[in-house]
C-alpha cells in the first residue's frame, strides 16, 4: 500500500479532505473490499477536477464511486485514489417537467422528487440502490423501465478534463451500456424529461414496485443486485436456478435462495468468496446450457 499517496493528494488539493487506507467495504452494498490508498469525497465539480488532476500528476489510477451498489472491490483493496460522489454531490432541482440531478443523488431520491412533483416516468427507479451517476453511466433499469429514454442531456467530464453537455440522443443508450463507458466519461449531472401524471397513480405504482421487490428479492442481505447481465434470449436468474445452484455457498457468499440472480453476503463474506462463487456459477451454467454469464457488477482492485 502506498501510505504516502493520501498526503501527496492532500497537498495538491488543500480544500478537500483526503484520507488514507479507508476500507471500501463500508462503501459498497456487498460489504466487502480492501482499503484504498487514498479516499476523498468532493463537494463540487471544481474539487472533483482538482482531485483527478492530482491523481494524474501522481500517476495513479482513480476509482470513481457512487453508492457502491454495482461494485466488487477485491480484498487487497485499490492502489490509487478512490473518489466517492455522495451526499455532498447530490442536488436535485425540479423545473416544470424536467428534473436536474447531480451524479451523487440516489436514484431513489430522484424517484421520490418526481413523485412529489407529480411527474411520471421514474416510478421504476424507486428501488434502484445506485446513484444518478452510476444509473446514467450504465443505463440502469428495472421492471421494464430504463434511464436512457428519459434523458434530455448529460453533463460529463472527459479524460482531458473538459466538461461537455451531451444530448441524450447522443449517449448511445443500450442494455447496461452507454457511450460514457466507451469514452471513459465521468457523469457530473443529468436532466430528466418527464411528464405530468396523477399523484395517486404514481404513488400506487411505486408501492407496487416496492412490494414486488420485497417479495422476490433478498433485500435483507447485502448484495449488488443482479450480479450477472441478462444473456440474449435468457434470464440469468432462471439459468442459475435451473442449474440447481440456489443456495450454493462459498464462505460467506451465497446464491440467494429467494432469487438466484442475486449473490448475497450471508455474513463475513470476502471478495474472494464472491469471486469463487461467481466462477462456480459461470462454469456450471456454461456446462449445462452453453450460455456464458457475464458479471453486471464491476470488479476492481487487487487480490489479498
Amino acid at each position: 500500500m502506498n501510505m504516502r499517496l493520501a498526503e501527496k493528494i492532500a497537498a495538491r488539493c488543500p480544500d478537500v479532505p483526503v484520507r488514507a487506507g479507508v476500507g471500501l467495504d463500508a462503501y459498497t452494498t456487498l460489504r466487502v473490499g480492501g482499503p484504498a490508498d487514498a479516499f476523498a469525497e468532493p463537494e463540487s465539480e471544481a474539487q472533483l477536477i482538482s482531485l483527478l488532476r492530482a491523481a494524474q500528476e501522481e500517476g495513479v489510477p482513480v476509482l470513481l464511486m457512487g453508492n457502491g451498489s454495482n461494485l466488487l472491490v477485491r480484498d487487497g483493496g485499490f492502489r490509487g485514489l478512490a473518489v466517492r460522489l455522495g451526499r455532498n454531490f447530490a442536488k436535485i432541482q425540479v423545473d416544470g417537467e424536467k428534473i436536474t440531478a447531480q451524479a451523487g443523488a440516489l436514484m431513489s431520491q430522484l424517484s421520490r422528487a418526481a413523485r412529489e412533483a407529480e411527474l411520471t416516468g421514474l416510478e421504476f427507479a424507486q428501488g434502484i440502490p445506485g446513484t444518478v451517476g452510476g444509473g446514467v453511466y450504465m443505463n440502469a433499469g428495472a421492471y421494464g423501465g430504463e434511464v436512457g429514454p428519459l434523458i434530455d442531456h448529460v453533463r460529463v467530464l472527459t479524460e482531458a478534463g473538459e466538461i461537455l453537455t451531451i444530448p441524450g440522443s447522443d449517449m448511445a443508450f443500450a442494455y447496461r451500456h452507454t457511450r460514457a463507458m466507451e469514452e471513459k466519461w465521468i457523469i457530473l449531472s443529468a436532466v430528466f424529461c418527464l411528464k405530468k401524471g396523477d399523484g395517486a397513480a404514481i404513488e400506487e405504482a411505486m408501492r407496487d414496485f416496492a412490494a414486488r421487490r420485497r417479495e422476490k428479492q433478498p433485500l435483507e442481505y447485502p448484495s449488488a443486485g443482479s450480479f450477472f447481465k441478462r444473456p440474449t434470449g435468457y434470464f440469468a436468474g432462471k439459468l442459475i436456478e435451473d442449474a440447481g445452484l440456489k443456495g450454493l455457498t462459498v464462505g460467506g457468499a451465497q446464491v440467494s435462495e429467494k432469487h438466484a440472480g442475486f449473490l448475497i453476503n450471508r455474513g463475513g463474506a470476502t471478495a474472494a468468496d464472491f469471486l469463487a462463487l461467481k466462477d462456480r456459477v459461470t462454469a456450471e451454467v456454461q456446462a449445462r446450457f452453453g450460455v456464458t454469464l457475464e458479471p453486471e457488477v464491476r470488479i476492481v482492485g487487487e487480490g489479498a
